[in-house]
């Protein structure tokens, strides 16, 4: 099993910053990607960014050029940077990540939720 615990969550106004921490603990061997997704009220949960352990990186396109996702595998954990914040990035914001199993399979696990809120 693979526990995740996030971090940095909180009410900032638009255009301001925020940065979300995400550690990995357990059976931590076989991870590959760590990403980040949110859930708004009444929507999906949706992919905000994710990141390979070769360094590949995936964004939404609504968050590109204003979000940046890094990782310190040495840590196990994942970052995500969020600039310029607007109101519609208000939702709350789930760790991701990815390990790779026996035949190919891959399993994912998922943080408790930090709650982001961008509001004037």
């Amino acid at each position: 099993q693979v526990q995740l615990v996030e971090s940095g969550g909180g009410l900032v106004q638009p255009g301001e910053s925020l940065r979300l921490s995400c550690v990995a603990s357990g059976s931590v061997f076989g991870i590959d990607v760590m990403g980040w997704y949110r859930q708004a009220p009444g929507k999906q949960r949706e992919l905000v960014a994710d990141l390979t352990s070769g360094g590949t990186t995936n964004y939404a396109d609504s968050v590109k050029g204003r979000f940046t996702i890094s990782r310190d595998n040495a840590k196990n954990t994942v970052f995500l940077q969020m600039n310029s914040l607007k109101p519609e990035d208000t939702a709350v914001y789930y760790c991701n990540v990815q390990k790779i199993l026996p035949f190919a399979t891959r399993r994912h696990y998922w943080g408790q939720g930090t709650q982001v809120t961008v509001s004037s």
